[in-house]
């Protein structure tokens, strides 16, 4: 439990820190990318939300169960929908920000060791951009493959009540495994060997995630998640798993 705390205060120490000076200017990108992707998240959910529960509801169900069913349902429903909808922006938001967010982690790792902050261009930021981006869908892959069958999982009637549990921790650890990827990119650490790395203290890797993915459902705070959570990360894995 203490690791999970733990891991949950690197978020916040994420959040002062990019507003530091040498770090606020690679976080104000990734920032704009969030707010715009997760202002038409929240839109989307709020405007959909009825068409989606309805469909998620069967037909042959009489009317005079329907109010009980709904009483059930509308509140695993609508965290199962927060859940995946949130979640799935996330993953798409990192994706656009993915060649700002890897000099953001390398910005946040010198200002914690006294170092000089890099002074790169854009063009120098937009150069390692394909790279990266191939790095966010080699990773959006192993997502998938394990997003689809925990997606059909949730549509299974009885199983179906404990997916938002599972949707829960499946996201922190992804999440967790997601931002660790910038500042252990940087140090020329592949994907197989960063999971190896938070695999060896899970728990604190989940209370970041889990506190990451808490920050994206809170409405202003989630434009901010983005640099938070990569600088927080990078402090993570300075303080744990660097040496």
């Amino acid at each position: 439990m203490n690791e999970l705390f733990k891991g949950a205060g690197y978020l916040l120490k994420g959040f002062s820190l990019i507003h530091k000076k040498g770090i606020r200017r690679f976080a104000y990108i990734p920032m704009a990318i969030n707010t715009l992707l997760f202002s038409f998240a929240i839109w989307l959910g709020v405007s959909k939300f009825d068409q989606w529960i309805n469909s998620f509801i069967p037909t042959w169900i009489p009317e005079w169960l329907l109010s009980w069913v709904m009483w059930l349902i509308w509140p695993l429903f609508a965290g199962l929908l927060i859940l995946i909808v949130f979640f799935s922006f996330s993953i798409i938001a990192n994706l656009l920000a993915a060649p700002f967010n890897g000099v953001l982690a390398e910005a946040v790792e010198t200002k914690l060791l006294g170092e000089t902050p890099p002074s790169l261009s854009f063009k120098e930021i937009l150069k390692d951009a394909p790279k990266l981006l191939w790095n966010e869908i080699r990773k959006l892959i192993y997502v998938l493959l394990w997003m689809v069958p925990l997606f059909i999982f949730s549509w299974i009637p009885v199983l179906n009540i404990i997916a938002p549990v599972l949707w829960i921790v499946f996201s922190s650890w992804m999440l967790a495994l997601d931002y660790h990827d910038y500042p252990m990119g940087n140090h020329l650490l592949k994907f197989p060997a960063q999971r190896a790395l938070l695999q060896q203290k899970r728990s604190l890797a989940l209370g970041f995630g889990g506190a990451t993915l808490a920050a994206t459902m809170i409405p202003f705070v989630n434009f901010l998640v983005i640099p938070a959570a990569v600088a927080g990360a990078t402090a993570l894995y300075l303080d744990n798993f660097k040496n």
